[in-house]
């Protein structure tokens, strides 16, 4: 359901923006099949998302749908994944989640010696069980 209520969103985004040609590019085969016509819903509590996709998808001119395998596509499953744990009572509603993109990945890949020569667990190993 939290894939289908994100795919819902950019849909809605999509007709807000006046997009006319239209590419979802998606992870979930059931999905995107299921959205197509090409399988059958068992589940009766995603007919109602099902549903309401495709009258969403009937707005575009042009639409083409494309599998990508879901490691290509982590970016957006976490997206998934923030929207339903999200309650909030107008249920049409969502907050803004603000996203930065970085020309470089940020890390850190050296991490300098504790003062009192201790390692970086020692604080916390004092309170584990003995």
């Amino acid at each position: 359901m939290a894939e289908y209520a994100a795919c819902i969103l950019g849909l809605m985004l999509a007709i807000d923006m006046n997009v006319q040609d239209l590419l979802v590019i998606g992870d979930s085969d059931l999905l995107v099949h299921q959205v197509l016509g090409e399988w059958a819903t068992k589940n009766t509590k995603i007919l109602p998302y099902l549903h309401y996709v495709q009258e969403l998808i009937k707005r575009f001119t042009k639409r083409e749908s494309k599998h990508v395998l879901r490691i290509q596509n982590a970016f957006v499953d976490a997206l998934a994944t923030l929207y339903s744990m999200i309650q909030h009572l107008d249920k049409n509603f969502i907050n803004p989640i603000q996203i930065g993109i970085h020309k470089q990945p940020a890390y850190c890949a050296h991490v300098e010696e504790e003062i009192d020569r201790n390692p970086w667990f020692y604080g916390i190993k004092e309170y584990l069980p003995k």
